[in-house]
């Protein structure tokens, strides 16, 4: 019996943390196999078990914390947007009942949901976790979340359909941010689409030190829909692109090999990353919640004035929050809820590069009305037109750079052509210590490794290996092959940064000029498809090159228009 428990407590262990698939515990402790068969000589069964499990996921998720940031928005008055509660309850409507149903009807409404998308819903424990989260324990939050979809989904509807993807994938932004403007997770993804710094980069969301156009939600909609197009074009199945998109392309293709090449998400479920275990569950637990609300006795929460209160002004020339505080008596706080990408209030806007700025409605007739002066309005604090040009030609050339595993001061400063002393100097580092996550400023007196123009890095096809010595860290490998530490580490299925002496590590040194040269045609590097090759396999053979831009230069509209042996256009050569 005690032997019984404690291989009770070891799987339930094992599952939830996500340290082993039920096959690999079957092989570590065949006495657990009759407990996995639903044995109940304890009482306890497998539906118990993989409920336990389930419910694991969806307390511990990132989703949950996401769900929770809805507090701390002011500009709900939490007044229903189209129900008077007293009416309601006039009429037998009693908003505290939370109904619950059985799995049998949830199993039915999802399986008519499943009718009306492409996109395979289905009903199981992991699902019915999440269900109980949006319906039950966090009915509050979720009415906040519906009203909020008023003011969003219209935009993502249009744009996903102008990508012809399908419209179901607007609930995405709800698993990933709640739909809160001003999300941010502690890996440093932001917006309402969760974007990290170096994917966002690929689809042209601009950070600087003024302004994150991951926080545009316009922007970031455009760079979700075409994110989310690339992934199909690769995998050509909703649910993997939904894990790609959360836990990246290569740890996918890592579940995908795990699981012995079957692309189907169920069947790599256990190979994923935790926290990506959880997330198609909640994708399709969102979508029933929110087509059937009003049955689980949910109804929109009143999101203020984001709702129907607020519109655009195009704004061109420089300004700054401040000169439209005190020109207009706009709060700040309604300023920086509404434009969070303005990271130090100031819009850096001029004719040819003008920029859209979201202000309370009753704001527009005098912004319009009197532009010029603000413009030219000087602040109490001193801020006026010629201040704000000087700071913004302060900021213009500084990048910021995070700090990754193996980096060090001397790996940045090469990698930005700069010097050490420099990089301590605009830093304010006393040391040369540094620690992962943090945030480095680099301004642009450095030429960066690959200039506009220049020819990209081409890699071998096949690769070759290298021995570690004494003293090689990754770090100092990929700036040898001219490679990141992440190439490194997919190339290799390292997940830290430690590597042995003597071990042999995979990598795809870059071929030399004089091969680039051949390979060029004219003023471009052509590639020759080969067969299985993706657009995202051949962007990634270039240090420089995305997707996106290679479509642009051979005029293709997506991956399946390319086949063995085709030639394409990668990049200019000069």
């Amino acid at each position: 019996m005690a032997k019984k428990k404690l291989l009770i407590i070891a799987f339930l262990c094992l599952v939830t943390i996500g340290v082993r698939s039920q096959s690999e515990i079957e092989e570590m402790y065949p006495d657990s196999l009759g407990l996995m068969a639903g044995d109940t000589t304890l009482g306890i069964s497998t539906d118990f078990l993989e409920e336990q499990s389930a419910q694991f996921f969806a307390d511990d998720s990132p989703i949950v914390k996401m769900l929770d940031s809805l507090f701390r928005i002011r500009y709900f008055n939490d007044s229903l947007m189209y129900f008077d509660s007293s009416v309601m309850n006039k009429y037998g409507y009693d908003l505290s009942h939370v109904p619950v149903f059985s799995d049998s009807v949830y199993a039915a409404r999802i399986k008519e949901l499943n009718r009306e998308t492409p996109i395979p819903l289905v009903f199981n424990s992991h699902v019915k976790s999440f269900i109980d989260l949006y319906a039950v324990r966090k009915r509050g939050l979720t009415s906040r979340m519906l009203g909020l979809s008023y003011v969003y989904f219209p935009m993502f509807e249009e744009l996903l359909d102008r990508y012809d993807i399908p419209l179901e994938l607007k609930y995405l932004a709800m698993v990933e941010s709640a739909l809160n403007p001003t999300a941010g997770s502690h890996m440093g993804a932001k917006g309402l689409w969760q974007f990290m710094y170096g994917t966002g980069k690929v689809y042209d969301l601009k950070v600087t030190s003024l302004v994150d156009d991951r926080f545009d939600t316009y922007k970031s909609t455009e760079a979700a829909c075409q994110h989310m197009l690339d992934l199909y074009n690769i995998y050509e199945d909703w649910f993997l692109v939904l894990a790609a998109y959360n836990a990246g392309a290569g740890n996918v293709n890592r579940a995908i090999r795990r699981a012995g090449g079957v692309k189907n998400y169920w069947a790599i479920w256990p190979y994923l990353p935790r926290e990506t275990r959880g997330y198609v569950p909640a994708f399709i637990a969102v979508n029933y919640v929110m087509k059937y609300a009003t049955e689980h006795n949910i109804y929109p929460v009143h999101p203020g004035m984001m709702m129907h209160g607020t519109d655009t002004v195009t704004v061109r020339e420089i300004l700054s929050f401040e000169q439209l505080n005190e020109k207009l008596n706009i709060p700040i706080g309604d300023l920086r809820f509404f434009n969070p990408q303005f990271k130090r209030d100031i819009i850096p806007a001029s004719n040819e590069n003008p920029y859209i700025l979201r202000i309370p409605s009753e704001y527009v007739g005098p912004f319009l009305n009197n532009e010029q002066e603000i413009y030219a309005y000087k602040t109490k604090k001193g801020i006026e037109k010629e201040t704000l040009i000087e700071e913004v030609k302060k900021v213009s050339d500084q990048n910021v750079h995070i700090v990754k595993k193996g980096e060090n001061l001397g790996l940045i400063a090469k990698k930005h052509r700069v010097s050490v002393k420099q990089l301590q100097t605009w830093n304010n580092l006393r040391t040369t210590n540094l620690r992962i996550g943090q945030k480095l400023v680099v301004f642009s007196s450095g030429t960066p490794l690959t200039q506009p123009g220049e020819a990209p890095v081409v890699r071998a096809s096949q690769a070759t290996f290298h021995t570690v010595k004494s003293g090689e860290t990754l770090g100092g490998l990929a700036n040898r092959y001219k490679c990141s530490i992440t190439d490194l580490r997919e190339w290799n299925n390292i997940k830290g940064s430690t590597i042995a002496v003597g071990q042999k590590l995979r990598v795809y040194p870059p071929e030399q000029t004089t091969a680039q040269t051949k390979t060029s045609n004219g003023k471009f590097v052509i590639y020759t498809v080969k067969s299985g090759d993706t657009l995202w396999d051949i962007a990634r053979r270039y240090d420089g090159v995305t997707v996106e831009q290679i479509k642009k230069l051979n005029n293709l509209n997506n991956n399946s228009q390319i086949k063995p042996g085709q030639k394409l256009r990668i990049a200019s050569v000069t």
